[in-house]
């Protein structure tokens, strides 16, 4: 019900959305916003397969008050996938940006911005599906010495990441070789992330975004996109990153040319404090980079003094100060919820992406996942409400608290209180996060 009740406040339009659809059939029986409902809801209440999602339907109550519900009628499976193989990919991923676009615009995500004005879009690559077969001929593979080849279904994504947990799909470029012409290196995570930020551009043409990414991303191509965007970014800078710019920081150190800075944190039997190095204005090809330095102390009180150090070192375009170390650096370090409640959260729990909803083709892989991003940010949007999240934890955890969902959908007999689902569905809540 509480999934109903974020799509009646944030997403009003969203029938309409899924009917807007391109539909090529001859008498359908079911609504194309029905098909497409009934993929999303599979990942909402987290099937895992299209099988299993069929079994749900099948136990007792769970299809009527599904239906009850979302006021849509709940299709097999098999059925969606057909819609899943022919609708273009591109009809999915614009709903989902009308439903990020609507999100901005009604300040849902303004409280988690840095520095009060740049959305933290983290971007990153991952590997969904692998074959030991071609599974279609854009597919980038990896071939060993032995002549074996393996193919990997690999996707770049660019997330809004928040403190409080947020990690929500704004833009999506599957990784994928030419089939045009001859090509003498595969597509990678960097070419891709030429399309995916050109996308992002055409997508949020004036929103103010700050670009968070890994070790991978600090070159001179990323940061001519992100100047000539007006983009703001904190990059990963690795060691082995950028050699010219360490060697000025070295130097740099020698003279004592930097801005430091320490914060000091204690926790139950734990002290810490974080040292802050800021380098300005190093030249790098014809760009200006300013970086980051932090060390982290932690010290497990109690335990021997136990010491343990972890280092973060960003290059970024904000200016800094003393006063907006700390923050910086937090911001950059953020990225990793893209990993975390990003790929993670959806490859290790029971939307299971790692699963081959469509092995045969890849228009239907594409739609799979754009529809899992959909219910991934709805699920978001419901699960991490200040009444939902305290909820969440009187059940211990969220899957526990998921599952009694799942039970009460199929064990309950929603045309009793039929009425007042009504009524709570149509409520005008605020929802807080």
């Amino acid at each position: 019900m509480q999934t109903a009740i974020v799509l009646n406040r944030h997403f009003p339009e969203f029938e309409e959305m899924l009917s807007s659809l391109s539909d090529s059939r001859k008498r359908p029986q079911y609504e194309v916003r029905e098909l497409a409902m009934a993929v999303i809801t599979m990942f909402l209440y987290k099937r895992g397969s299209r099988n299993h999602a069929d079994n749900s339907a099948s136990k007792i109550n769970y299809r009527k008050n599904i239906e009850m519900v979302f006021k849509m009628k709940l299709p097999d499976l098999d059925t969606s996938n057909r819609l899943m193989k022919e609708l273009k990919p591109e009809e999915l991923e614009t709903i989902k940006k009308k439903m990020v676009s609507i999100l901005i615009s009604r300040k849902v995500l303004y409280k988690f911005r840095i520095l009060g004005l740049y959305y933290n879009v983290a971007i990153d690559g991952t590997g969904v599906h692998s074959y030991n077969y071609e599974p279609y001929p854009e597919c980038p593979y990896k071939k060993f010495k032995s002549g074996a080849k393996v193919w990997t279904a690999q996707v770049l994504e660019a997330k809004i990441v928040c403190v409080n947990g947020f990690s929500i799909s704004i833009a999506t470029e599957w990784i994928k070789n030419p089939t045009d012409k001859e090509f003498d290196k595969q597509d990678s995570e960097l070419k891709a992330f030429v399309r995916l930020s050109a996308k992002i551009k055409k997508f949020y043409p004036r929103l103010p975004i700050c670009i968070t990414a890994d070790g991978l991303y600090p070159n001179n191509t990323v940061f001519d996109i992100c100047q000539n965007n007006n983009w703001k970014y904190i990059i990963t800078l690795k060691d082995g990153n950028l050699k010219t710019v360490w060697k000025e920081i070295n130097f740099l150190d020698k003279i004592n040319e930097n801005i430091k800075d320490e914060k000091y944190k204690k926790k139950p039997n734990k002290r810490i404090i974080e040292y802050y190095k800021a380098y300005q204005n190093i030249e790098y090809k014809k760009h200006s980079l300013n970086i980051l330095d932090a060390i982290i102390e932690e010290t497990q009180i109690n335990i021997s003094e136990k010491k343990q150090d972890k280092r973060f070192a960003h290059v970024t375009n904000f200016e800094l100060k003393k006063q907006n170390l700390q923050k910086i650096s937090y911001s950059g370090r953020m990225r990793w919820k893209i990993e975390n409640e990003g790929f993670n959260e959806q490859k290790n729990t029971s939307y299971n992406l790692h699963h081959k909803y469509s092995r045969t083709s890849f228009r239907a892989t594409q739609n799979y996942y754009q529809c899992l991003q959909i219910a991934h940010m709805i699920n978001q949007l419901s699960n991490k409400t200040k009444i939902m999240s305290e909820l969440i934890k009187n059940n211990e955890s969220q899957k526990s608290y998921e599952e009694m969902c799942v039970a009460v959908l199929m064990v309950d007999d929603f045309d009793s209180c039929a009425s007042l689902l009504e009524q709570i569905s149509n409520r005008n809540y605020q929802l807080r996060y």
